[in-house]
C-alpha cells in the first residue's frame, strides 16, 4: 500500500481482502473550516455541494486518497474498505459524520436517489421495539447476507454504511463475504436457474411503486460471477425458482468464510456490490439499545 501523509493503511486485522484507512488527526481538523462551509440541507439541494466537500478531503491528500479508494473498490481481489477518523474528538459529531461519507461517496461515483429517504443518503436508527415492514431495523433478528439495490432500477456499483453512533450495544456486528470465498459459489452459479430472470418487489417503506427483473447471478467483463440478491424481494414464480433460492440462502448463511466485523464509531465500510455481501448479526436484547446508520450507494463515475 502507498504512503499517504495523514493517513494510515492497514491490511484489516479480520481479513487480508479488506483495507483499513485511519485518518489522521491533521487531516481531520483541516477539514473543518471547508465542512463548515456547506450545511446539509444545501448538500441535500444543491448537488455539487458534494463534490466540493470531495475536493477538499481530496486535496489534502494531494488526490492520492480517491487513487487508492478507486484502486481498493474495483480490485476484485480486494473490494472493500473501512475508513474513518483514527480518533474520535468533539469536533466530529453526526453532522461531520455525514459530511466525511458524503465527501468519500463523491471520489468513488455518483450517490443514486434513496427512495425510502428521498435523497442522496438514508439515515436509520436501530432500536430495542420497530415496527418496520424491514429486517435492517430488527435489532434481534440475523440480516442475512444480501447485496443493495435488487429492487430498484438504479445501476448499483458500491456502498457505504457510516457507524454514526451506538449506545448500549453487545453483538450487531457486520457479516460479509466476498463471493471467491464462497464454498458453494461454482455450484450455484453454474446452475442455470440463477441466471433465469427473477422478479424482486420491494415492501412499503421502500417508497418503490414498480417491480425489476434481473437473474440473481451474472458475470463480470471477464466471465466471474457476480451476484445481485436479496433474501426478502424475490418473488419466485415457480418450483424450481423457489427451491434455487432455498439452496441459495442456506448456503450463504452456512458459510464458514463469512468474515464477522465490529465497524467503529465514525467509521465507514465501503464494498463493491457485485461480489461481497453483507449483513448482520443479531444485537443482545437491550431495552437502552440505539444504533444510528447512514447509507449511500450508487455508480462508478464513466470516465
Amino acid at each position: 500500500m502507498q504512503n499517504i501523509t495523514g493517513i494510515n493503511i492497514q491490511e484489516h486485522d479480520q481479513s487480508k481482502r479488506i483495507v483499513k484507512i485511519s485518518l489522521e488527526n491533521e487531516i481531520i481538523d483541516k477539514l473543518i473550516s471547508p465542512f463548515n462551509k456547506f450545511d446539509l440541507t444545501a448538500l441535500e439541494l444543491k448537488p455539487f455541494t458534494r463534490f466540493t466537500l470531495a475536493k477538499s478531503l481530496d486535496d489534502l491528500t494531494n488526490n492520492k486518497l480517491s487513487q487508492l479508494m478507486n484502486s481498493i473498490i474495483r480490485d476484485r481481489s480486494i473490494g472493500c474498505f473501512i475508513i474513518g477518523p483514527k480518533n474520535i474528538t468533539t469536533k466530529i459529531n453526526d453532522t461531520f459524520l455525514v459530511k466525511l461519507s458524503t465527501a468519500i461517496a463523491h471520489l468513488i461515483g455518483v450517490p443514486n436517489h434513496d427512495a425510502m429517504a428521498g435523497k442522496y443518503y438514508a439515515r436509520f436508527h436501530v432500536k430495542h421495539e420497530d415496527s418496520s415492514d424491514s429486517y435492517l431495523r430488527k435489532a434481534y433478528r440475523n440480516m442475512d447476507l444480501h447485496t443493495d439495490g435488487t429492487y430498484v432500477k438504479d445501476i448499483t456499483d458500491w456502498l457505504i454504511m457510516t457507524k454514526i453512533d451506538e449506545q448500549n450495544v453487545e453483538g450487531g456486528e457486520t457479516a460479509m463475504l466476498h463471493l471467491d470465498d464462497w464454498e458453494h459459489c461454482d455450484e450455484l452459479y453454474k446452475d442455470p436457474v440463477g441466471k433465469q430472470n427473477f422478479v424482486w418487489g420491494s415492501p412499503k417503506s421502500k417508497n418503490i411503486d414498480y417491480k425489476v427483473e434481473h437473474p440473481v447471478f451474472s458475470s463480470d467483463e471477464e466471465g466471474r460471477p457476480t451476484i445481485s440478491y436479496i433474501d426478502q424481494f424475490p418473488e419466485p414464480q415457480n418450483m424450481d425458482q423457489g427451491n434455487f433460492l432455498q439452496r441459495l440462502s442456506d448456503g450463504l448463511e452456512e458459510s464458514k468464510n463469512k468474515i464477522i466485523i465490529k465497524l467503529p464509531v465514525g467509521y465507514s465500510v465501503i464494498a463493491n456490490n457485485y461480489f461481497w455481501l453483507h449483513g448482520r448479526k443479531p444485537f443482545k436484547e437491550n431495552k437502552e439499545l440505539s444504533r444510528e446508520l447512514l447509507r449511500i450507494r450508487g455508480s462508478f463515475f464513466v470516465n
